[in-house]
């Protein structure tokens, strides 16, 4: 605006008057061009909060991490500073999108019923994903609900239904697999895809999914990523997808075989062993 680019040099009322604008529009032009350093101070304290939770918190969640730090705003400009400075989640956003597949909608037969009385009764399925220097890392897991043990796991550059459909094919080849089996899963498009209902079908495997925008359907497949990231992955910096992979794969086997679980007091294998004497 010419009044602007000239404030130093004429009065702003003449020049109001000669360009014919009111002194108010002029000053709202103003208070609008002046935002993006009114939000820089929020936006550091975004930056700030997503570093500490691995870049994982939406923006409701930021708005709570303000709220406690005594910083109060309307979630809306959170969101809008979030969108602006690049500072949203990388955590998947749960779409349904059909990439050339039909959909497959399952009812939730898990309903948040998360105790099984047998290892191989009820699975739950996700991706996560691992940031490494080289790129982002997915992680695919399967974990069963006896133990809590991850029964199979695979990594991979891309989020496709190939890393989901090899995770299920793992998890078939190293556990007897019955037709009670049930695997929860969210509603991402892997899950939906014709690949995956055929393959669940070869294998007498009876899906289940989450209710849309529900989170803690699936709580417990998210779980496994909230401790893996907290224990390992948040405690190192990894360079490359291999640094990512062996630690990954180190990680899962002493979560397996070495961690102890509060509530039962045993590994999960230690627990998987007691049921199969």
């Amino acid at each position: 605006m010419v009044i602007y680019r000239n404030k130093d040099k004429y009065s702003i009322s003449e020049m109001c008057r000669f360009f014919e604008v009111s002194r108010s529009g002029y000053y709202g032009y103003v208070s609008r061009i002046d935002i993006p350093a009114k939000d820089l101070p929020l936006a550091e304290k975004i930056k700030e909060c997503q570093t500490n939770c691995g870049k994982t918190y939406g923006y409701r969640r930021v708005h709570i991490w303000l709220e406690r730090q005594g910083i109060l705003h309307n979630p809306k400009t959170i969101l809008r500073v979030m969108q602006k400075y690049n500072l949203l989640s990388v955590i998947r956003r749960k779409k349904y999108r059909n990439y050339g597949n039909v959909l497959h909608k399952y009812p939730n037969l898990l309903n948040r019923e998360f105790h099984a009385d047998r290892p191989n009764q009820k699975w739950v399925t996700d991706i996560s994903y691992i940031h490494t220097k080289q790129g982002v890392l997915y992680l695919s897991v399967i974990r069963d609900l006896f133990d809590n043990s991850i029964v199979a796991y695979k990594t991979g550059t891309e989020q496709n239904i190939n890393l989901v459909l090899s995770t299920i094919k793992a998890a078939k080849r190293k556990e007897k697999v019955t037709e009670e089996l049930q695997l929860h899963s969210d509603q991402g498009f892997q899950y939906t895809s014709q690949a995956y209902f055929r393959l669940t079908q070869s294998y007498d495997i009876t899906p289940s999914m989450s209710r849309r925008g529900n989170p803690y359907d699936n709580a417990l497949a998210e779980n496994f990523f909230s401790i893996l990231k907290t224990e390992c992955i948040y405690r190192v910096k990894l360079q490359t997808y291999e640094d990512a992979r062996l630690l990954i794969g180190e990680y899962i086997h002493f979560y397996n075989n070495e961690r102890i679980q509060l509530k039962t007091k045993l590994t999960p294998l230690e627990k998987r062993n007691q049921f199969v004497a």
